[in-house]
């Protein structure tokens, strides 16, 4: 049954108006009040100095507003908040929406939505199973801003799409600001923590004037994983700009004695100084540098090369000529350990080993070769044989033979030591 109905014709006039002068309600009904109005306001209270319009209910909603074109409930403050919700258990303000934001919080001079909380909770919280958690669109100001005095200041939750996005045009699409821990954090179960895209700038910056710039811990796969598909630009560049300092622009240590502190399957290329405390360790056989060959054709690596008046070299030709400079490196199971003088701009170069191990073209027609025979240059082209004339070996011997030979030609290892 209704107690009080008022009707207006007038927009001047209320349809119902209550006005207590001395700090008491001015209007009050049993059954909460109903305000309904076809161009103006269903309901509207002022107040000098407590609420404009209150609504209480034990079970159920305190204030019910709603509209099929404009605003179900608008607030307008000039010095306080617009709306303000409290709740003891439950949330202070929530916003539903079918197809559009549940919450929209626009300003332009200042903050669009402010969350903050004095305890252990949530400054600002934004869920959703398919959209954006959290969306907040300023001109001037921060499009969402949350301070947490011990929890979060932003926590935001989605099942397909992003927890939080930041968009700017000018500025940054998200920033974090911490004065003892971390400015952003992101955590992953199963995927990336952060994620840093972009089309022409940086996809992820980390600056540190006492610290660490960027950081990376993994417990089983790479802390920092770095991959490029420039045709001239390294995948990981390293610098240090100070001119007067000595830190190293990378840095590698292992820990224990197996491994590497530096692994690299390719070439290395250093343009200056190598200095080493430790051991040099080749896995190559032999010491080997890079000659003109007059004819690469005749030149397979085991062969016995002598120098050319031209200052190329040929493969030999005549017994113990002292003009031999060593054989071709890379027969059989041994590569060079070490090749000087490189030069990668001419082809009609190879390696020829001055000494180590290396495999040798040798001829047994005329001498069986046994291990520790000297070794010199024959009259078969390329081949090296057992050096037996004492007063034509010097300075015609190739090295020793590290495996025996007793007939006719072979491939064996000699240790190349010229004499």
């Amino acid at each position: 049954m209704t107690h009080l109905i008022g009707q207006s014709t007038q927009a001047a006039v209320a349809g119902v108006k209550g006005e207590n002068t001395s700090g008491g309600d001015g209007i009050v009904g049993g059954d909460g009040v109903m305000g309904i109005s076809k161009a103006g306001n269903g309901v509207h209270g002022t107040s000098d100095t407590a609420f404009g319009v209150l609504g209480e209910s034990k079970t159920g909603r305190g204030v019910v507003a709603r509209s099929d074109t404009n605003y179900g409930l608008r607030a307008a403050s000039r010095t306080s908040a617009g709306i303000r919700g409290s709740s003891v258990e439950g949330r202070g303000v929530e916003g539903w929406a079918t197809n559009s934001e549940g919450v929209v919080g626009i300003s332009t001079n200042g903050t669009g939505v402010w969350g903050q909380t004095e305890g252990a909770g949530i400054g600002t919280a934004g869920s959703s199973k398919s959209g954006s958690g959290v969306q907040g669109t300023s001109i001037d100001g921060r499009g969402v801003n949350g301070v947490s005095t011990n929890a979060y200041g932003i926590a935001g939750e989605s099942q397909k799409s992003a927890g939080v996005r930041g968009t700017s045009i000018d500025g940054r699409g998200v920033e974090g600001w911490s004065t003892k821990s971390e400015g952003v954090v992101g955590i992953s179960t199963n995927s990336t923590g952060v994620w840093g895209q972009t089309g022409a700038g940086t996809g992820v910056v980390g600056t540190s004037k006492s610290g660490v710039g960027v950081w990376g811990i993994s417990e089983t796969y790479e802390g920092i994983h770095a991959e490029t598909n420039s045709l001239g630009t390294a995948a990981i560049a390293a610098y240090n700009l100070n001119l007067n300092g000595t830190g190293a622009a990378i840095f590698a240590k292992k820990e224990g004695a197996e491994g590497h502190a530096g692994f690299f399957v390719g070439n290395v290329h250093i343009t200056k100084n190598l200095t080493m405390d430790g051991d040099v360790i080749c896995t190559g056989a032999d010491c080997a540098e890079d000659f003109d060959i007059a004819n690469t054709d005749l030149s397979e690596p085991g062969t016995v090369m002598v120098l050319g008046e031209e200052g190329a070299l040929h493969q030999s030709q005549s017994a113990y000529d002292k003009r031999v400079v060593g054989v071709v490196s890379g027969a059989g199971d041994y590569r060079p350990g070490i090749v000087l003088d490189k030069q990668s701009t001419c082809s009609n170069r190879k390696p020829i080993a001055l000494l180590g191990k290396v495999f040798c073209k040798v001829d047994a027609s005329s001498s069986p070769i046994r291990v520790g025979d000297l070794l010199t240059t024959s009259n078969i082209p390329g081949h090296a044989m057992k050096a037996v004339d004492s007063a034509t070996i010097f300075g015609a011997v190739i090295g020793k033979a590290l495996r025996s030979l007793k007939e006719g030609q072979g491939l064996i290892p000699i240790l190349v030591t010229l004499q």
